[in-house]
């Protein structure tokens, strides 16, 4: 990194693709005639949702070296994501993920990444370890530890890293990507290690403790070495928990749900941004639970992500 040049706000590191949304809702995948073509991927939304927010984003990730490839590029750009860290890789395709919409709570997802997906070629020797030092955020994810070289650079970043700023492991369990949860476990509890936030719902919290009581969630995070926990509980809202006894339980915000897809992603990008800005914890969780809700009421994931006075508008017409 130029000495010179100004720290990210965030940086994210892991998975990119592109989303292939039915254009009809409620239509199994066998009967769909129209799709929507979008980025997507965990890593990718959260950057642009942390971008649609103002802040300095970039992420490190891999495509294939086609034009599905190309799109990706062209699309960070557009959303305003830095993409000097993202490359392709010859041998594997650009992943493409198919979901089913059956709204409320009904959103399958199909998975393309076969024979391998270019995200997880990411090296160790690659990684461009002073500007992951120097970012404000920096955020991994579970899938990125699922397969190597990705998971050493993976440990590797979050080492050379050492918790400087603000370190976050969004814990994003994906079971086809792993053998099972036996395997996966050890290397989560190896993140947790040098990380300072872990977000999760109930079930990636249960891969990375063993436990899936909401609080026994966020206390089981505080003992593995995070300052913050975060357990999101679904309907029941958002529990985040702080190691000097801070606490925040925020209520979902109700929407009508089109597409629940990305939903944690908007939430993961105004997380940072709550951060970053130094608010208060019930304050973020409130903002973030706001975020993932317009996204829920939209079809899209990355070009969904909302702006401030759009987070703003349904807080307000929200709170009673």
């Amino acid at each position: 990194m130029d000495e010179s040049a100004q720290p990210f706000d965030l940086i994210t590191m892991g998975r990119i693709g592109v989303d292939l949304y039915p254009l009809q809702s409620g239509v199994p995948l066998a009967q769909v005639e129209t799709f929507g073509k979008f980025l997507g991927g965990s890593a990718a939304n959260v950057a642009v949702a942390a971008a649609r927010l103002g802040r300095s984003s970039a992420v490190i990730t891999r495509t294939g070296d086609d034009p599905f490839g190309v799109y990706l590029h062209e699309a960070l750009k557009e959303f305003g994501v830095d993409d000097r860290w993202v490359a392709p890789v010859a041998q594997y395709p650009t992943p493409v993920t198919f979901c089913e919409i059956f709204p409320p709570d009904d959103f399958p997802l199909y998975f393309y990444r076969r024979p391998k997906a270019p995200d997880l070629e990411i090296r160790t020797d690659e990684l461009d370890l002073s500007a992951i030092r120097a970012a404000r955020i920096f955020w991994i994810t579970g899938t990125g530890l699922s397969e190597e070289p990705s998971r050493s650079a993976t440990l590797a970043a979050l080492m050379a890293r050492d918790k400087a700023g603000i370190t976050v492991f969004d814990l994003d369990w994906r079971p086809m990507f792993w053998r099972d949860p036996d395997h996966a476990r050890p290397y989560y509890a190896e993140a947790l290690r040098h990380v300072t936030v872990a977000v999760g719902n109930v079930d990636e919290c249960e891969i990375a403790t063993g436990v899936r009581e909401p609080e026994a969630c966020a206390e089981a995070l505080l003992e593995a070495g995070v300052e913050l926990a975060v357990v999101k509980q679904g309907p029941k809202g958002v529990l985040a928990v702080h190691r000097d006894g801070t606490r925040a339980e925020v209520p979902p915000v109700p929407v009508e749900v089109v597409n629940g897809l990305g939903a944690g992603d908007a939430f993961g990008g105004s997380l940072c941004h709550g951060l970053l800005a130094g608010w208060d914890l019930t304050r973020t969780m409130r903002y973030a639970n706001a975020a993932g809700a317009l996204v829920a009421s939209r079809l899209a994931c990355s070009s969904a992500m909302p702006t401030e006075a759009e987070i703003d508008d349904l807080l307000a017409r929200a709170t009673p």
